[in-house]
């Protein structure tokens, strides 16, 4: 599951957890609990328990549960079949699988330069 497209797995908040704040990661995040605040990481995966309120952005994000806020993601969004987003998606390449939930706009960009992400690493320098 994690190879070049989905980068080493850096941080899980599990089914039990409840976290807020800012999260920051130059690796996947898995959220399987709560979480309010933002996320800002490559990779970010939002299992079918996992609940977020705020905002996330990054290079991928696959959402199997809940998400109230905006997206800004410079490669791809995938909404699973249990998947919801209620909010705002900025991304190059959009999919979602039957039964999915989106209530929000939808702003495809021709290329990434405009979603504003910036990695990790960039920010501690």
């Amino acid at each position: 599951m994690f190879s070049k497209k989905h980068p080493k797995l850096e941080v899980v908040i599990g089914a039990e957890s409840v976290f807020r704040g800012e999260l920051m990661s130059k690796g996947t995040v898995r959220v399987d609990g709560g979480f309010e605040g933002t996320i800002s990481a490559d990779c970010v995966i939002v299992g079918e328990s996992g609940r977020v309120m705020g905002d996330i952005t990054g290079k991928e994000l696959i959402i199997g549960g809940r998400i109230t806020g905006n997206v800004r993601v410079t490669d791809s969004v995938e909404i699973q079949p249990r998947g919801e987003v209620h909010g705002d998606i900025y991304t190059v390449r959009m999919m979602i699988a039957e039964g999915a939930v989106f209530e929000g706009r939808s702003y495809m960009q021709k290329n990434n330069t405009e979603l504003a992400y910036v990695p990790v690493e960039a920010l501690a320098g």
